[in-house]
């Protein structure tokens, strides 16, 4: 069973970029579709964006769409997440998540499709 680490978060100011990496264990990403969601205070984990195991398709929430890349290195079975242009309202805790898959261009956006997330990471963006 794939375990899912996320790392690279921390506290930066508006306008600042951070890099976030999923990193797995206990398995390989190999036809995994990855997602990144964040939550904020509250009790909805919201779509950020997605990419296919083949990683030639991705996909984006509007609030992130042009400031947010999604990336992925199947040798070292880690996603990537860059961030730039940080805004105050993208504060929340970040998760990776992982959804098998046969397709390799297969993308899923919503929480219910995905079956291993990691622990989180915490980004905070100061004004």
């Amino acid at each position: 069973q794939v375990q899912l680490k996320e790392s690279g978060g921390g506290l930066v100011q508006a306008g600042d970029s951070l890099r976030l990496s999923c990193a797995a264990s206990g398995g390989t990403l190999n036809k995994y579709v990855v997602g990144w969601f964040r939550q904020a205070p509250g009790p909805e984990r919201m779509f950020v964006a997605a990419i296919s195991w083949s990683g030639y398709r991705t996909s984006y929430s509007d609030s992130v769409k042009g400031r947010f890349t999604i990336s992925r290195d199947n040798d070292m079975d880690t996603v990537y997440l860059q961030l730039n242009n940080l805004k105050p309202e993208d504060t929340a805790v970040y998760y990776c998540a992982a959804a098998q898959t046969i397709e390799p261009h297969r993308v899923w956006t919503d929480v219910s499709q995905f079956d291993y997330w990691g622990q989180g990471t915490q980004v905070t963006v100061s004004s």
